[in-house]
This record gives C-alpha cells, sequence and structure tokens, in this order.
C-alpha cells in the first residue's frame, strides 16, 4: 500500500488527489475540451508565473547552471511531502541537476542520484557537498583576485572557433588556477557556466547555437543591434560570486544530519545500493534533448568523459520507431535495475510527458503497477518552449516479487 495522502504545507499547497484517468478511458483517446482538461487537472501540482516568479523556481543553488529540461523545485517539493517521511531515503535514477537530491535534503530526506553524464555528475556533487564556509569563501574570493590572468595555450578546435581571443585567454587561465584550491569543483562549475555565456553566439539563442556568431547582429532578445561577446573576465566574477552566494543561502535552509550520495554511470547497469524507501525522477524524452551537447563547452574545457552514446532517449537519436523502441528498453532496463534497491510498497513516482504513450507498456514490463496518476499543467520550465505543455506524474508500486522487505 502506498503510504497515505497527506495534507501538505502551505509552501507545497497539496489539498487532495486525484487520479486522471477515468474508468474504461485508453491511452490515446480523443482529448478533452479544455474545460474537461482542467477540471481533471490536479491545480495543487500546477503553478501560474505569478504564484511562482522565476526567484522561487531558481533558489538558492537551483540556479548554479542552467539545465534544460528540468522539473522545478516545488514540484518536486510537494512529492516528497505527500510520499515520503523525514529521515527516509529517496532515490532518483535519472538525477539530471540534482533536483530531488537538493530538495531532499532541504526536505530533511537522505538521497542518492545517478546520471551518465559526467558534467551533471559534478554539478550535483557542488549543489550537495558539505563546505567549510570560512574555506569556501576565501578561496572563491582569492581566485576572483586571479581572474582575469591569461593562459599561454593556444586555443585550438571548439574553444578557438566559439571564443574571441581574449575570452578564450581568459578561460583558459582560469582553468589553470582551478588545482590551487580545495574546492576546485566550485570553481568548475564557474568556469562552465561562464563559458556557456560567453561563446560567440547571439544572445537569445545560449541553449543549443548552430555556428558561431562573428559578426554584429540584430537581437530579439534586447531589441537593438549586439555583437558577439569579447570576454569572459566579467562572466567569471559575477558567477563566481553568485555561486558563494547561492552555496551559503542552501546551506542555511539544508537539514544538518542529512546527506546525498551521487553515483555517475550507466543506471542500466548500477549497483544502487539501498533499500531506499521510494524513487522520485523525471526520465528524459525521447528525441527531445542531447544532454551531453547542452553543456558542450565544459566537456571541452574540463576534459569531461563524454558518454552520450549511452545516454537514454538522446536528442541526437531522433522519434523514429527504432529510436522511441530503444527508449522504451532503456527506460524499462533502468526500471527492473533499482526494483531489488526499493522497499516492498515503496512509491516509484515517475514525471512524465508521455505524449507517445509509451509509459503503460514500460510500467507493465518494469513489473510496476499504476497506483495513481496527476496531470498537471507546465507554466514554466528551465528553457522555455512554446505553447501548453502538461506532464502526468505516474504513481506506482512494484510487484512484491524482487522488491527489499
Amino acid at each position: 500500500m502506498l503510504p497515505s495522502d497527506r495534507v501538505g504545507s502551505s509552501s507545497s499547497r497539496i489539498f487532495f488527489t486525484r487520479s486522471l484517468r477515468r474508468p474504461g478511458e485508453q491511452p490515446g483517446a480523443v482529448a478533452p475540451t479544455q474545460d474537461a482538461l482542467y477540471r481533471d487537472l490536479e491545480l495543487d501540482l500546477s503553478w501560474s508565473e505569478r504564484d511562482l516568479p522565476e526567484r522561487e523556481r531558481t533558489k538558492h543553488v537551483h540556479r548554479l547552471h542552467p539545465y534544460l529540461g528540468k522539473f522545478i523545485p516545488q514540484l518536486v517539493e510537494a512529492l516528497l511531502d505527500r510520499y515520503f517521511a523525514p529521515g527516509q531515503h529517496v532515490l532518483d535514477p535519472f538525477a539530471g541537476s540534482g533536483t530531488t537530491l537538493v530538495q531532499a535534503l532541504e526536505s530533511g530526506l537522505d538521497a542518492t542520484g545517478a546520471d551518465i553524464a559526467a558534467f551533471n555528475c559534478l554539478l550535483m556533487e557542488v549543489k550537495t557537498r558539505r563546505y567549510n564556509p570560512f574555506v569556501l569563501e576565501r578561496e572563491v574570493r582569492a581566485a576572483c583576485e586571479r581572474i582575469g590572468e591569461l593562459s599561454n595555450v593556444r586555443p585550438r578546435g571548439y574553444v578557438r572557433a566559439w571564443y574571441a581571443p581574449q575570452a578564450a585567454r581568459e578561460l583558459l587561465g582560469f582553468r589553470e588556477l582551478l588545482d590551487d584550491y580545495v574546492n576546485s569543483d566550485v570553481l568548475r562549475v564557474v568556469l562552465g557556466r561562464a563559458a556557456r555565456s560567453a561563446r560567440r553566439t547571439t544572445h537569445f539563442d545560449l541553449d543549443f547555437p548552430r555556428r558561431p556568431q562573428l559578426e554584429e547582429y540584430w537581437c530579439h532578445k534586447h531589441r537593438r543591434t549586439c555583437r558577439p561577446v569579447g570576454e569572459a573576465a566579467p562572466f567569471l566574477r559575477r558567477y563566481a560570486l553568485d555561486t558563494l552566494e547561492r552555496i551559503k543561502a542552501f546551506s542555511r535552509v539544508r537539514a544538518r544530519a542529512r546527506d546525498a550520495v551521487v553515483l555517475h554511470g550507466d543506471a542500466r547497469e548500477l549497483d544502487f545500493g539501498g533499500p531506499f524507501d521510494g524513487v522520485v525522477t523525471s526520465p528524459p524524452y525521447p528525441g527531445l534533448i542531447d544532454y551531453h551537447e547542452q553543456h558542450r563547452y565544459s566537456y571541452e574545457l574540463l576534459d569531461l568523459d563524454d558518454c552520450r552514446e549511452l545516454e537514454v532517449g538522446a536528442g541526437a537519436a531522433g522519434t523514429s520507431r527504432a529510436a522511441l523502441e530503444a527508449y522504451s528498453d532503456g527506460i524499462v532496463a533502468v526500471l527492473e535495475n533499482l526494483r531489488g534497491s526499493v522497499r516492498a510498497g515503496a512509491p516509484v513516482v515517475i514525471v512524465v510527458n508521455d505524449r507517445r504513450g509509451l509509459y503503460p507498456e514500460i510500467l507493465e514490463r518494469s513489473g510496476l503497477r499504476e497506483e495513481l496518476r496527476h496531470r498537471r499543467h507546465v507554466n514554466r520550465r528551465t528553457g522555455r518552449r512554446a505553447g501548453e505543455y502538461f506532464e502526468d506524474v505516474l504513481v506506482c508500486t512494484f510487484s512484491t516479487s524482487g522488491a527489499k522487505a
């Protein structure tokens, strides 16, 4: 049995649970009218821009680095409040930028997260690590004093193509000082964030620029003629100080006795450990985002392992029938792998936009039974997309066979 629904705090705004699918309704049925759709929405899991402005969606360490496709921390907070109790241990096998881990620590839970992408794991480690605040502040401010030191290394390949000569030398110079500090990983995230902003690209297309922008251009973001960025030092300085303040802010709200573990590897094969008291995750969507390519600048500058060929549902794989079958096989393999690591009857909460109707079969093949389904309206995500967007929150349990007691 699932834990009984509890009335949430004022911050989570949860008051009731309602299953979306009506009895006898099949996946892929004719779309309901707008009135019927909103009548069936889980309104307490949907927020308007007015109710949830960007500063709240990107509070403390959630904004250490932009990340496309992550779910908002308030949704994770609400789900943890509804299905878990303080002191329990939650698992996220598709941990991405670490939203589940961070919110678990803030909600008084332990957390374990896994991801195949090396940059994601670096970001999660930096977000969830415990720091000596005096050492961290001293090192970040000392590194800021050295911003602008130029590297003698001649830029090549990606760095030469995507950065102005001055910006490239400043980024490479900052990279050369990283190993002088205990908290070098924090500075690596700063370097990645600055490298994203300092590329030769248009200001309105920082997510997936197609080619270097070398000339002046009409900027749709600023409504004027702009030039490509020529320096990286201002970004390095701004993001270093912002990162310091965000880590300090999170240290004031995280639970003192709770910790997070980050696993770097293929979730189809990893030994997760456990037993866990449940799962909260949002798997990648098929053919939508290449999670390695969106952070390519970090892979190039930090020499990280690129395992994109192992990514489940990578954007480059497309949405052909074969690609969708491979995606389904990958998700099933992950879910089957983790079933022995969760306690019997524990909630497995999966946030998806299943517009292709893949998940009923995925759940059946994985030995999961759907207990509840909530539909929510997605007002904003990191990386805006045009049009209405909805997600389902699938609350499932494994059959008792194979689950840990």
